[in-house]
């Protein structure tokens, strides 16, 4: 399964009449990172950025004057996003400022089975929170002390970390999966490992026969279907 972990940065936060300026992705293929990312900044034409935003994420309307307007990422966009889903924090606000962009040039919403919320997943997950980015990297151990202010690339990259160990970390994957990449396009091969081995002699039993009889005992309590009196022989 692919999927690609994603942030963005906007104008603001209405996403009627602000605009996208950031978008970072990371690559999961199986759960695991690619080593393959997206980056781009967005001219957002004539919107501002609001002084609360620019608090935030520190990017300012100068720094983008010479940035590409959407329409011309949108190719390089759809190349990397195409077949996988998209999964972010919070996704409701992301996928809302997405879906505006596209409708602006007439292209259809992302799919809504094809998002994975990320908050959504923590809220189940740890129901007493907090449950920002920053509070999950506290939570699982992942370093975020460069994340001075948001960016989109970074933040995606954190929110990789955290997904993988919100889904039960590395160690979950049933196999070893290894990733070529092959002309920008990655390729995966999963190889489960089966582990087994006869024993020269059978262990036999630990129990002493007191310990025997006084379980057999608290067995015939249970009655006649007591589970326990299957094992007994």
């Amino acid at each position: 399964m692919r999927e690609i972990v994603f942030d963005t940065e906007t104008t603001g936060l209405e996403n009627k009449v602000d605009r996208v300026i950031e978008i970072g992705g990371v690559e999961l293929l199986n759960h695991f990172p690619t080593g393959r990312t997206f980056h781009v900044y967005i001219n957002p034409g004539d919107r501002k950025v609001h002084p609360d935003a620019l608090a935030v994420h520190g990017i300012t309307d100068a720094f983008l004057k010479d940035k590409p307007s959407f329409p011309e990422i949108v190719p390089q966009l759809q190349e990397f996003f195409e077949g996988a889903k998209w999964v972010a924090h919070n996704a409701t606000f992301d996928m809302g400022f997405m879906n505006a962009e596209f409708d602006r040039i007439g292209l259809p919403p992302v799919a809504s089975e094809l998002v994975i919320d990320t908050l959504s997943l923590a809220r189940r997950k740890h129901p007493m929170g907090p449950n920002s980015l920053d509070a999950l990297c506290r939570r699982y151990g992942i370093d975020n002390s460069h994340r001075t202010k948001h960016g989109a690339l970074l933040d995606s990259e954190l929110l990789a970390e955290v997904y993988i160990e919100m889904l039960g970390g590395r160690q979950a994957a049933l196999g070893l999966t290894s990733v070529e990449t092959r002309r920008n396009q990655v390729v995966a091969t999963t190889e489960i490992i089966e582990m087994s081995y006869e024993r020269a002699r059978a262990i036999g039993t630990r129990l002493s026969e007191e310990e025997r009889e006084g379980h057999a005992k608290l067995v015939a309590t249970l009655g006649s279907k007591g589970i326990w009196s299957k094992y007994l022989n």
